[in-house]
């Protein structure tokens, strides 16, 4: 049996940053996995990390009762000690206090601190599953939503109890920080470092945080409804609230979003569903867990902002059963490949103002086979690509297939998405020698001044209310705003690198390195355009009854 762990064991958290205490807790609750996969571990540890949140809120909560009751200014003072000691006693106990203000209940058995007490109790799973069930019975916004099957987790004797003596050491406190945040780069954290466990398939639920901020700076959702059709544990919409936020006061004006999402998998939503309640938003995700493809939640829906990293390059999404729909405007995508599916159905949510962020493989910016260069043309065409970003490679954890951004818009006259009138024209971003942070050996990341850099660009292309009021101007090597004429030129490829060309460098003073991957990165861009006029080439011979 493993020994219990020894609760006098401490470390001083308040002489640790944030990014070395959720190091230390990550490092201890992996260490208690076992042979427990770290898909199956991430939903009891999240779903822990959770209780111990909501409990630490609720019993702060119950000390603002206590203060309001002694405060002469308040309007449940009461005078008399005797009287307010035996009040203190009703009040905490009442549930009204704590859904006035959107504390979460926390029935008295199924505090944390309570379950810690029971951690050598060999029912102390069945106690936990217990637990959460009454939490969710009393908090109307969680229901359904919290993880309750610890009698089934095979995990070894005593390592529940170490992990929550674990998940014991975080300390939730709304007087000395903002809890919500904390708690969100808690859960965000472990869901990046349960993704690196995880490999490929963590892609369904989690995006890099400085591809989301990118996504969000770009797209800048303020006012009106958001849209993710496939939300994974909600990051999209918790960095968009975010945004709205921190620019209401610099705009002058309130800002509201209305979020709606679509999630594949049963237990990735509902890790989404705890994500939106510990961060105050209301979202609408449908009624139930399901392909955005076959069982569309949102049918209805015209969305402002959409938000999206889909599944790279998935095959099985039923393309073959859906060669009539509605949503393929711009052509029929392949059954082999769903990319081409995921962004004519964001094409299509898209209200009369409405923008999209998608981030999509490398692939979808040129690939001709199966008709997907005949829906890119038609996509170009009909004006609806608005700027199209490359990125860096080793910005994901889980995936080291390249990957773009598109982004699309249904209205780029001058008005309501910028003053400046862009129709017929494409922004063109390389980002790849922008990202300068390094999270490790393995992992880039771009710097809150990356990201700006990225973001003013395309503001100042489009000048928005959130542009610096800097003229925008072709940069070479970074961006370039092509005619719809030059992108027909370039036989309808997006390639980012193929507009931007190369940015001026001393070649006495590159180092040798650099100035390789900079020549190999231009042959492999001038290799693509030959390809496709290569392919254009046959298909003109072809039309004209010549086989080549």
């Amino acid at each position: 049996m493993t020994p219990p762990v020894n609760r006098t064991e401490s470390i001083n958290l308040s002489l640790m940053t944030n990014e070395e205490l959720k190091k230390t807790l990550w490092d201890a609750a992996n260490k208690l996995r076992g042979s427990v996969s770290a898909a199956d571990y991430k939903y009891p540890v999240l779903g822990l990390v959770f209780l111990k949140y909501v409990s630490d809120l609720f019993d702060a909560h119950a000390e603002v009762i206590r203060l309001r009751l002694a405060d002469p200014a308040s309007d449940i003072y009461i005078e008399d000690q005797s009287t307010r000691t035996d009040a203190e006693a009703s009040f905490v106990r009442d549930k009204t206090f704590y859904d006035q203000d959107n504390v979460f209940w926390v029935p008295p058995d199924s505090h944390f601190g309570v379950l810690l007490k029971k951690g050598t109790d060999p029912e102390l799973p069945q106690f936990l599953d217990t637990a959460m069930g009454e939490i969710e019975a009393e908090n109307p916004t969680l229901k359904g939503v919290l993880y309750r099957e610890f009698s089934r987790l095979a995990l070894g004797p005593g390592k529940l109890n170490d992990l929550m003596v674990v998940v014991a050491r975080l300390k939730f406190d709304p007087k000395q920080h903002g809890s919500r945040d904390v708690f969100g780069e808690v859960y965000e954290y472990f869901l990046g470092q349960f993704a690196l466990n995880e490999g490929a398939k963590a892609g369904e639920f989690y995006t890099p945080k400085s591809v989301v901020n990118l996504l969000v700076e770009i797209l800048a959702p303020f006012k009106g409804k958001i849209y993710d059709p496939a939300c994974g544990s909600g990051g999209m919409f918790v960095q968009s609230a975010k945004f709205k936020d921190a620019h209401q006061k610099t705009l002058g004006r309130r800002g509201d979003l209305a979020v709606y999402g679509q999630e594949l998998m049963a237990a990735t939503r509902r890790l989404c569903l705890m994500n939106l309640a510990v961060h105050g938003l209301d979202g609408d995700l449908g009624q139930t867990y399901g392909s955005t493809f076959t069982n569309d939640q949102h049918k209805t829906l015209r969305a402002d902002y959409i938000l999206a990293n889909p599944p790279f390059n998935i095959s099985d999404w039923d393309g073959d059963k859906l060669k009539e729909d509605p949503r393929w405007r711009f052509g029929i995508p392949p059954a082999s490949n769903a990319n081409f599916g995921w962004l004519q159905h964001m094409v299509s949510r898209l209200s009369s103002r409405g923008r999209a962020g998608i981030v999509l493989a490398n692939g979808s910016v040129s690939s001709q086979q199966s008709g997907e260069g005949e829906i890119r043309k038609n996509m170009v065409l009909a004006d609806v690509v608005d700027c199209m970003v490359s990125l860096p490679g080793q910005l994901f954890s889980n995936t080291t297939i390249p990957a773009c951004l598109w982004f699309l818009s249904a209205d780029k006259k001058a008005g309501v998405n910028g003053k400046r009138d862009r129709k017929k024209q494409i922004l063109f971003i390389d980002s790849r020698k922008v990202a300068s942070g390094r999270l490790s050996r393995m992992q880039i990341e771009f710097t809150d001044d990356d990201l700006q850099r990225i973001a003013l660009t395309y503001h100042r292309w489009r000048e928005t209310d959130f542009s610096d009021g800097v003229a925008y101007q072709d940069v070479p090597g970074l961006c370039y705003s092509a005619s719809i004429a030059e992108v027909t030129e370039r036989g309808f490829l997006l390639t980012p690198g193929l507009y931007v060309g190369t940015q001026e460098v001393d070649n006495m003073a590159e180092p040798f390195a650099d100035r390789m991957q900079r020549l190999a990165d231009q042959l492999s861009e001038q290799m693509l355009l030959g390809t496709s006029l290569d392919e254009e080439i046959r298909t003109q011979m072809a039309s004209f009854g010549y086989a080549v």
